[in-house]
């Protein structure tokens, strides 16, 4: 049999398919863009992500044919936090608004000034959480909100295109500031702080349970078995994890995207939301994860490579393949504010101690610096939140660097290992949960880690050097941009 993974992101859906053996054996991709029709905001219409879903499906079916029917199961992955408005009869409202979309950041400051929402949701009420978006709309169009019968996060309206339910599940519903995350259940009491009300939810089913059977009418055009099971899926960060096998205690990886996010499971829930580390709901049955998350972390480098003059990859190489000492000049990465550990949207990015015989190598080492220096400030937040990683997985296209792996790992004093090429992934991770849905499996035995292809060790003669550079790094933070009292 075949499973089937579709991962909704914000740039791209991505579409796996993998065998009983868990071998990929097609992949497609569509590109989506969003728009931005005012500072602050980011939205897409749901109908494009409809659009890349059936152009991903109507090219799984031109290379698969007949084997199409071998698709047992399918699973979802998705960007988070979004706002899918819906009225009664499922038409979309408005556009969807996304993950990093900052318009409701006085209304999120306000919700979470209120002791409840940290207490039961576990985490600060970010302005990219879903909870404020729904606060803004009722306080700046009553009408519209009034239209509002539901609410889907992005993946939960693709599977309400495939199967006609209105389904989440906890790891994606964790991030909306309305989930009682211990408990796995929405919050009346958070609900209704925002003006929503049960009713207005999906259910909720665990990431590997069943959430619906895929239509007749798109089985047939794709030449599918009808009623083919559709599991819950995940988040995006969530079903990465399932791709990668982190889903025990221990198990982390660090994600060197356009954000970046130290990752890591846990098998109780232990919030500590003062740290700003978020704590939801893993896709697995009574698992949890703990995350750090920067804003900006190879999208530093490639910003500084638009300003340079030169590709990422050019900079790079024009340090060599030789770790040292960091750069004397010290980069704070925070070039769109920064969630973790701060939760501060008025941090802003800077070089620090430039002199008249810096070089761009040495600018460009203070930028790979300065974003190793911020996720080890993540990686201090997750340690105080009592989550310790025994190692780290490194994804995302910053983790094709050697250097910069070294770099991380010296700085973070943890070994970091690259899986080997084409592992792991959230649309590889939700195939998975379409097998364990579509098959009843156990999840310990299909979601194991990929295979190594090179490991990054600390270097102990760099720890002190790494030690005070982080130190400095800190200290021209505070001095720059105070910690708000």
């Amino acid at each position: 049999m075949l499973y089937l993974g579709l991962d909704l992101g914000t740039s791209a859906l991505k579409a796996v398919v993998i065998d009983e053996d868990q071998h990929v054996i097609a992949s497609r991709d569509a590109a989506m863009t969003s728009s931005h029709p005012r500072p602050g905001w980011s939205e897409q219409p749901p109908a494009d992500w409809i659009a890349a879903a059936e152009a991903v499906m109507e090219a799984l079916r031109a290379e698969l044919g007949a084997r199409m029917a071998d698709i047992a199961g399918i699973g979802l992955s998705g960007q988070m936090h979004g706002a899918t408005l819906l009225a009664a009869d499922d038409r979309v409202l408005a556009p969807c608004i996304l993950w990093n979309d900052t318009r409701s950041a006085e209304q999120a400051a306000r919700l979470d000034a209120d002791p409840d929402f940290r207490a039961i949701s576990g985490n600060i009420v970010f302005p990219g959480f879903t909870a404020p978006k729904l606060v803004w709309l009722k306080e700046t169009d009553p009408a519209l909100f009034a239209r509002v019968a539901r609410v889907l996060l992005p993946k939960d309206y693709l599977r309400l295109w495939l199967t006609g339910e209105h389904v989440s599940e906890m790891s994606d519903a964790a991030g909306t500031a309305w989930l009682d995350t211990g408990a796995r259940d929405w919050s009346d009491r958070l609900l209704a702080a925002s003006g929503m009300d049960r009713a207005q939810m999906p259910a909720l089913v665990e990431g590997t349970a069943p959430s619906g059977g895929l239509r007749t009418e798109l089985a047939a055009r794709w030449g599918m078995r009808p009623g083919t099971v559709v599991a819950g899926g995940a988040g995006d960060n969530a079903a990465s994890g399932v791709g990668l096998g982190t889903v025990a205690p221990g198990d982390g990886f660090v994600s060197l995207g356009t954000s970046g996010v130290l990752f890591a499971a846990c098998d109780a829930y232990t919030p500590r939301p003062e740290t700003a580390v978020h704590s939801f709901c893993h896709a697995l049955p009574g698992r949890w994860h703990q995350m750090g998350v920067m804003l900006s972390a190879a999208s530093a480098l490639a910003w500084f490579a638009g300003i340079a003059g030169a590709t990422p990859a050019r900079l790079i190489a024009d340090l060599g393949e030789q770790v040292g000492p960091p750069s004397p000049v010290t980069f704070l990465p925070y070039l769109s504010g920064e969630r973790t550990p701060h939760n501060d949207p008025g941090l802003r990015a800077g070089f620090h101690g430039v002199s008249a015989g810096t070089t761009r190598e040495d600018m460009t080492r203070a930028v790979l610096d300065g974003v190793a220096f911020a996720l080890k400030d993540n990686l201090d937040a997750l340690q105080a939140a009592g989550t310790r990683p025994a190692r780290l997985l490194a994804v995302g296209g910053g983790a094709r660097s050697d250097l910069w792996l070294s770099i991380i790992a010296g700085v973070l004093g943890l070994a970091v290992d690259r899986p080997a090429a084409g592992a792991g992934g959230a649309a590889f991770g939700a195939a998975r949960l379409g097998l364990i849905a579509a098959e009843r499996a156990d999840p310990a035995t299909i979601c194991t880690p990929p295979p190594v292809a090179r490991r990054f060790e600390p270097d102990p003669g760099l720890s002190g050097a790494c030690a005070a550079a982080q130190a400095r790094f800190q200290r021209l933070r505070e001095t720059t941009h105070p910690t708000p009292t």
